[in-house]
């Protein structure tokens, strides 16, 4: 008899169906769904934070968008206006803004004394706590522009004050006004007469997205239009010199240049700068731009070199990526039937990759149309915007603000109704971002190519 005929006989191996889950896979399958509600949470989370943040600004903000109008008949009295009488525009200039707000007063008066609304303010004077400072320069301009009016007694729709315009948003209340020496009970009693007449009402503020910043004492005149068109011309700066050199620099470094320790060296400090805290950036503006090269302070073609130097290597790395995206047989392709190899980049690899190279621009611009931190280095936020700029030229070297910046100054401001500007100013902002946002989207899908 052999060994082999001895060896005991093999055990079977126990057969299991593929349909049969074992417990290793059923504890990976509970791994895996664990991990998925840890996902879905942390979506949750993000939407219900995102939820929380543009209800906060849409609160806050959307006010800002209207405004307390007062509707009153104002008699332009040549006796004051125009002594001479002979409606000489050089005469009438001479009549300051103290020369139209007692005009103003009685106009106001002679609103409520002819409605019959009892009050204890029983003088034109006490009106001055109800009207905005700036309501005597809107008469002023408008009398200058049209001085055969005078004499005749016009329709005008002034802003109100602050804090009457605080008090019908419900951000002055009647326990606050003790404590307060521009206004008081009176005034808000007068005000709820005023609004039941239809003499004060809230309507949309035009002024607010189109006029220019105001003094501290005129929170209720102040917009944000001049800051935009600064924004708009940092803007253009920026798109002309950074979105060529950003992909000039690109195409060279991943088309032309040689691989060796100088273009390793350029390669790492563009991803150095990429991370560099913008303010860094506001430090260089203003000793090279200001100090060294002597470019006007808070001007936009100073903000526009700062957040260009800041946008670069954003660009340069995106560009890069998207040359990258490109399949090495397109550039195969076409060396291949005879073009040079600056052909076969511009002719056939950069409109593939234009899609990438814009979306990266956008983003860019996008980003440094929200940044402050640079501009309060050059000083653009010390400049009270208040003068839409004479021409094209000095849009980029007048002094001005930007939207960031404004918003920044009016949220530092002791007036509440600066803190519901500064609120105002970021819905703004914002849709401007969004709309940058998808137009990246669009031009994307629009010159997107698929090999």
């Amino acid at each position: 008899m052999s060994d082999a005929s001895l060896a005991p006989a093999a055990s079977p191996r126990a057969r299991r169906s593929l349909m049969e889950t074992d417990a290793h896979t059923a504890k990976r399958n509970a791994a895996e769904k664990r991990f998925r509600l840890y996902g879905v949470a942390a979506i949750c989370a993000g939407l219900f934070f995102l939820v929380v943040l543009l209800t906060s600004i849409l609160g806050n903000g959307l006010s800002a968008f209207q405004q307390t109008f007062i509707t009153t008949q104002v008699f332009l009295d040549p006796a004051k206006l125009d002594k001479a009488g002979n409606r000489d525009p050089d005469d009438i200039r001479k009549v300051s803004t103290f020369g139209y707000t007692p005009l103003i007063q009685n106009a106001v008066f002679e609103e409520v004394t002819s409605r019959n609304i009892e009050t204890p303010l029983d003088s034109a004077k006490d009106m001055k706590a109800l009207i905005s400072a700036s309501a005597a320069a809107q008469v002023r301009d408008f009398v200058i522009a049209n001085p055969d009016r005078i004499g005749e007694t016009v329709e005008f729709r002034i802003l109100a004050a602050s804090r009457v315009d605080g008090y019908l948003k419900d951000r002055v209340f009647r326990e606050d006004v003790a404590r307060d020496k521009n206004i008081d009970a009176e005034h808000l009693d007068l005000t709820d007469a005023l609004v039941s007449a239809g003499v004060i009402a809230k309507q949309f503020n035009t002024s607010f997205i189109f006029g220019s910043d105001a003094s501290e004492s005129r929170a209720e005149s102040a917009g944000l239009g001049v800051s935009m068109l600064g924004s708009f011309f940092m803007m253009l700066v920026v798109l002309v010199l950074a979105l060529p050199i950003g992909v000039a620099a690109s195409i060279y470094l991943e088309e032309f240049a040689p691989q060796n320790r100088f273009t390793d060296l350029i390669e790492v400090n563009i991803s150095n700068l990429a991370a560099v805290p913008s303010i860094v950036f506001g430090i260089l503006g203003l000793a090279v731009f200001i100090q060294f090269a002597h470019l006007p302070q808070s001007a936009p073609i100073v903000g526009g070199l700062v957040l260009t130097l800041m946008t670069l290597p954003t660009i340069i790395i995106s560009t890069r990526a998207s040359l990258k995206s490109v399949p090495p047989s397109i550039r195969d392709a076409a060396l291949g039937v005879g073009a040079s190899k600056m052909q076969a980049v511009f002719h056939h690899v950069l409109p593939l990759a234009m899609p990438g190279i814009l979306t990266g621009t956008i983003i860019g611009l996008a980003q440094a149309l929200g940044e402050t931190a640079p501009l309060l280095l050059i000083g653009m936020v010390g400049y009270i915007a208040t003068n839409y700029p004479d021409g094209f030229v000095s849009g980029f070297m007048d002094p001005n603000s930007a939207m960031p910046a404004q918003i920044y100054e009016w949220a530092k401001r002791a007036d509440p109704a600066y803190y519901e500007r500064a609120w105002g100013g970021i819905i703004i902002l914002l849709v401007f971002l969004l709309t940058m946002n998808l137009i990246a989207i669009l031009l994307r899908r629009r010159f997107e190519r698929r090999w």
